[in-house]
């Protein structure tokens, strides 16, 4: 069964590709570099050496079956263990070289992220970054399949080994005329008449902003929904409603940012690797990562 499964990893990573690309053809064959054409006959291999029916094709529409994606699914991880496996050893240790595949959330799109990209770019300008922006759940689901080296997650994401980087307090922000903009705290509860302007419930700030309001006694009125974090700002300074948010480095002309008495808020962050196995290029930047002196 092993020498099975090893003569079938051609067409078992043309079977992931083709799950990854969201079925496409034409996105399988360019990540694995080779013809459309190729793809099909792996995928048509693969079946007939099992047995099984792993995609169905409608007119010009090719998709996969139960069992294709249950397969896809199942070799992900296996796959992408055996990819670094075999990276590690061309490598041969060389930390100066190759390649990381880096996610990192979209709140985290200015500020620190690009400015430790940069930094460790200059030193290292031989290491090519492939970059991803994503939500938390998308970025553990390329983790899970293989697609990314190491992202970092708000919060750790789960099941992955990670670091903890950092511990970020949340801040209630208000427009400077707001009524509360004055005081030295806000209890939560004082916010349960406001309007909420908050990321999409897809996003872990607004699930838990969604959890620490109904603890303080109310449901948050999310009157706008918004993923970057500047923007969100300039909404609260036009009177737009209010937000919890990570304090910013530098003020914002008419946003007043006030501690939560009420409750300890915050969230964690944490550089997460999909497996223990892996490559030394991707564990300097991950060291280089966790070594950043703010965060």
């Amino acid at each position: 069964m092993d020498e099975l499964a090893a003569s079938l990893t051609p067409a078992l990573s043309a079977l992931r590709a083709f799950a990854a690309s969201g079925q496409s053809m034409t996105r399988a064959a360019h990540e694995l570099g080779v013809s459309q054409s190729s793809i099909s006959r792996r995928l048509a291999g693969l079946e007939r050496t099992l047995n099984a029916a792993l995609v169905i094709q409608s007119g010009r529409e090719v998709r996969l079956t139960s069992v294709g994606r249950r397969l896809a699914q199942d070799v992900a991880q296996p796959l992408a263990d055996l990819d670094r496996a075999v990276r590690t050893a061309a490598d041969e240790g060389d930390s100066e070289t190759g390649r990381v595949r880096f996610g990192f959330p979209l709140t985290m799109g200015s500020g620190l992220i690009p400015e430790l990209v940069a930094a460790f770019h200059h030193r290292h300008p031989r290491v090519r970054l492939e970059l991803k922006q994503a939500p938390g759940d998308e970025l553990a689901d390329d983790l899970a399949a293989g697609a990314l080296d190491l992202a970092v997650t708000i919060p750790p994401a789960a099941g992955f080994r990670h670091r903890i980087v950092s511990s970020q307090s949340i801040v209630v922000a208000l427009p400077e005329r707001h009524r509360l903009a004055g005081s030295a705290g806000v209890a939560l509860a004082d916010l349960a008449d406001e309007t909420f302007i908050a990321n999409p419930d897809s996003y872990d700030l607004r699930r838990s902003t969604e959890r620490w309001c109904r603890a303080a006694g109310f449901v948050p009125a999310v009157g706008i929904e918004i993923t970057e974090f500047a923007t969100i700002r300039e909404l609260v300074e036009r009177g737009l409603g209010v937000a919890l948010l990570p304090p910013t480095p530098e003020p914002v002309a008419g946003v007043v940012e006030v501690p939560v008495t009420s409750a300890r808020l915050y969230r964690e962050a944490a550089v997460v690797w999909p497996t223990t196995v892996t490559t030394p290029v991707v564990e300097k930047f991950a060291d280089f990562l966790i070594g950043a002196v703010e965060w």
